[in-house]
């Protein structure tokens, strides 16, 4: 900041302007590893405005406007990892895999997307935010196909990755995936469906979906956009996850599924370490731990972010006197994706 220095006593001030997006109050955070020219290889770069991207990767990178798009819907921070580009023949995977493995040891992120369409590179970061999530860093990744695959080969794409942690969005490309990854950073509700959401800083759909495309993309693990009246959005958020082992099943099906479980267990863990990091592991300890578990599922319940709970038990392990079990059920809240209307008219 430049001051020009006045003799005479007085409060002054200087301004500036800037069209700098920010991240979101209350949202959470992204990650993206894309090919980047500028900025070191595999190297994590924590990001809170678009104009930081801009001054690390400059404004025309591929990189900055997945940032962009990140931000323009709701993710609060970002942590972007350049990859070098590819050799001629390569698909980058070596790198690829090296920024997914940086980005797996940041806390708080919400969703991973990268720029590449391979299948082996998506599948790679499949595992790497499973491998994240099992460590208690619980994500999901976003991906997208060529816009010039079918519904029945989006479909097989999806069948490839399997994974109730990975969204494959189609049509569009990475912008499109980083618009829908940053919706769900920015979300609060995690019952809420991702359906409707409009997606912002993102290009123009080139293909339009018909009903039975449609049906064959969410049947088979596809999250499909429409543009309607110049706005894209999301017309149903679905996970990859459409069979366990060789046999169909919708069980993870909805986005909002794993969203739920993302958002109850991490609190319940929060909730827990807070409050019982030096007990003891005693009838009146495990009691206590009880109770405190139904609050914070009674707190969900009033969210309405899962329908219900039941059968809460805390129990000492028999083979391990310092470890006690707790074991629940709970029912998650529904999304509302259609509404019939049944007419009855008289003439």
């Amino acid at each position: 900041m430049n001051v020009t220095e006045h003799q005479r006593p007085g409060v002054y001030s200087v301004y500036d302007a800037s069209s700098a997006l920010w991240g979101r109050t209350g949202g959470r955070a992204a990650a993206v590893a894309a090919v980047c020219s500028k900025g070191e290889a595999g190297k994590v770069y924590p990001l809170t405005g678009y104009e930081q991207a801009v001054t690390a990767f400059t404004a025309t990178e591929a990189m900055t406007e997945l940032v962009k798009a990140l931000f323009a819907n709701g993710a609060a921070k970002i942590y972007a990892v350049p990859v070098t580009a590819p050799t001629a023949g390569s698909n980058g995977l070596a790198g690829y895999k090296a920024a997914f493995g940086a980005i797996e040891g940041v806390e708080d992120v919400a969703a991973v997307i990268c720029d590449s369409t391979d299948l082996s590179v998506q599948q790679a970061l499949r595992d790497s935010v499973k491998a994240a999530s099992e460590a208690r860093r619980e994500r999901l990744a976003v991906v997208c196909g060529d816009n010039d695959e079918t519904a029945a080969a989006l479909s097989e794409r999806a069948g490839g990755l399997n994974c109730e942690r990975v969204v494959l969005i189609a049509p569009g490309g990475a912008v499109h995936a980083a618009a829908v990854a940053g919706v769900i950073a920015g979300g609060s509700d995690p019952a809420q469906p991702l359906g409707g959401a409009e997606l912002k800083e993102v290009p123009d759909l080139t293909v339009s979906w018909s009903d039975s495309e449609i049906d064959t993309l969410v049947l088979g693990g596809v999250t499909p956009l429409e543009q309607v009246g110049g706005i894209v959005s999301v017309v149903r958020g679905i996970t990859t996850r459409t069979k366990t082992g060789q046999t169909l099943d919708p069980t993870w099906r909805e986005l909002s599924t794993i969203r739920i479980v993302d958002d109850v267990i991490p609190s319940l863990r929060s909730a827990l370490r807070s409050k019982f990091s030096r007990a003891k592991n005693t009838e009146q300890g495990r009691g206590a731990i009880r109770s405190q578990v139904i609050v914070v599922l009674e707190g969900k319940v009033r969210q309405e972010i899962i329908a219900g709970y039941e059968d809460v038990t805390v129990s000492a392990v028999e083979d391990n006197s310092t470890v006690c079990m707790v074991e629940f059920k709970f029912t998650v809240t529904h999304g509302l994706n259609q509404i019939w209307l049944s007419a009855h008219i008289t003439v």
